[in-house]
C-alpha cells in the first residue's frame, strides 16, 4: 500500500503596516472563505496578536504539494494576497512544515 502525501502547513507571519489594519483583516476573510472552498485546503485560520495588534498569524493546511501550489496559483491568491495585501505589510514571513512523528 502506497502511503498519502504528507500534509503541507503554511505558518505565515505578517506585521501589518501602519493604518492598514482593518483593510488586511478585510481581504484576509475574502482568502480564507475563497481559500476554504480549494478542495485541497484542509483549513485556513488566521489570529490576532494579544501583543501586538499589528501581527496576525495565520495557520494554513493543504492536503499535498499539489494543493498547496494550486492554492498560490489560484485568482484569489494572486489577485487578492499578492496584489492587495502584500503592499500593506511591513513585513511578512512564511514557513512551510509538514507533520513529523513524535521522537
Amino acid at each position: 500500500m502506497m502511503a498519502a502525501a504528507p500534509v503541507v502547513v503554511v505558518v505565515a507571519h505578517w506585521h501589518v503596516g501602519a493604518g492598514q489594519l482593518e483593510q488586511v483583516r478585510q481581504l484576509v476573510g475574502e482568502v480564507r472563505a475563497r481559500s476554504l472552498e480549494e478542495p485541497g485546503c484542509l483549513g485556513y485560520e488566521v489570529f490576532g496578536d494579544l501583543a501586538d495588534a499589528q501581527h496576525l498569524l495565520l495557520v494554513e493546511r493543504y492536503a499535498d504539494d499539489a494543493a498547496l501550489e494550486a492554492h498560490r496559483s489560484s485568482s484569489h491568491f494572486r489577485e487578492i494576497v499578492q496584489g492587495r495585501i502584500i503592499p500593506l505589510l511591513a513585513s511578512r514571513n512564511v514557513d512551510l512544515l509538514q507533520p513529523r512523528a513524535p521522537l
